[in-house]
């Protein structure tokens, strides 16, 4: 019988995810001049630290994930505003599964973050720039996993003496 409501929560689980999937619609149409300095050489550094906290206390590094640098432009804008609904975190429940135009991507760069969930951009050229990634894991005897994404905001300006520090933990 306990097998037989496991399986049942996570066919429901399953299905809930499924329906998920969806396209980020908006009004702002991606203008690659507008996140062209991406694409430019800079000395600007960006350091962080990627981290979620358990319902325990206990922290649980974003080890190991992509970490994306993203130029604010108004189409980036009005997309992390949808897609985080104006907080800096998404639970992982909620985390839609986003077609993402290949175009906008190419203006964006990753890195991946170390076991501790630390990560570095270098040659970042001055600027605006979200800063993203994930920390998702199961607690013990859970179904539905836990953690989710986070972002927050960063300006390089090209003067900077020491790298410009994030800190990614859903506040």
């Amino acid at each position: 019988m306990r097998i037989a409501v496991a399986a049942f929560s996570c066919v429901i689980a399953l299905s809930f995810a499924g329906c998920q999937s969806t396209t980020v619609r908006t009004q702002a149409a991606f203008n690659p001049d507008e996140a062209s300095f991406i694409r430019k050489e800079g000395k600007g550094v960006i350091t962080g630290h990627a981290f979620l906290r358990r319902k325990s206390g206990a922290n649980v590094y974003a080890a190991g994930e992509v970490v994306r640098l993203t130029p604010v432009t108004a189409y980036a804008s009005e997309r992390f505003g949808k897609l985080y609904s104006g907080r800096k975190y998404i639970a992982a429940v909620s985390i839609p599964k986003v077609d993402v135009d290949p175009v906008y991507a190419s203006y964006t760069r990753t890195v991946k973050s170390d076991h501790m969930g630390r990560f570095r951009f270098e040659n970042v050229a001055p600027g605006r720039y979200y800063v993203s990634t994930q920390a998702v894991w199961r607690e013990r005897g859970e179904y539905m996993p836990s953690g989710g994404a986070m972002y927050d905001e960063v300006t390089v300006t090209g003067k900077e003496e020491r790298p410009v520090d994030v800190i990614l933990s859903g506040n």
